[in-house]
């Protein structure tokens, strides 16, 4: 079993590059927003615990799978102890499969991220990103209010890449991270 952290900031392009990423690879795909839209749609608001209980059954099900892979999209507020705790939980709920883990950090200008945060793809997948100023209003008060971009030598990854995919299409991205990691 292989487990992929996607991480970075809102709008970086984690779910965009799992999605390249799986058609490339046997890698299944976990973006975040597949437990919170279902979630915001129910109860009409964010429910943490309940994201929280629909994420713990995937990937306890999913660990104890056949599957090749996981790729998990994640946005890791380093100052966070919280964060820090929550993936080595995720961690532990695969280690006991012979997991390998990796972890790919994307990182892009905010002027790119906004754009991006405007596109067909990810409006399809998140609806609730669909009111644009109030999404981009969230991305600014993430940016200002969280380091969601790593020190160097701070992720403790054995199998960890930083990609810079301000240029880059998604595409590439996933192609630099398969042949990386060897996927």
């Amino acid at each position: 079993m292989k487990l992929v952290f996607m991480i970075g900031s809102g709008a970086v392009g984690k779910m965009t590059v799992g999605q390249e990423l799986m058609k490339i690879t046997d890698l299944r795909l976990f973006h975040n927003h597949m437990t919170i839209e279902p979630v915001l749609e129910i109860f009409g608001y964010y429910d943490s615990n309940t994201i929280k209980e629909l994420r713990e059954a995937v990937f306890r099900n999913f660990a104890a799978s056949d599957r090749y892979g996981m790729i998990f999209t994640y946005m890791w507020d380093f100052d966070s102890p919280s964060d820090w705790e929550y993936i080595e939980h995720v961690k532990s709920i695969f280690a006991p499969f012979q997991t390998s883990f990796y972890c790919v950090e994307l990182v892009a200008d905010r002027k790119v991220r906004l754009e991006r945060n405007k596109t067909e793809n990810r409006l399809m997948h998140k609806p609730s990103k669909r009111d644009l100023e109030l999404s981009d209003q969230r991305n600014r008060h993430l940016d200002e209010n969280y380091r969601l971009v790593s020190r160097e030598g701070e992720i403790p990854f054995e199998n960890y890449l930083r990609i810079d995919n301000t240029y880059i299409s998604a595409n590439e991205a996933a192609r630099m991270i398969k042949e990386k990691f060897d996927l």
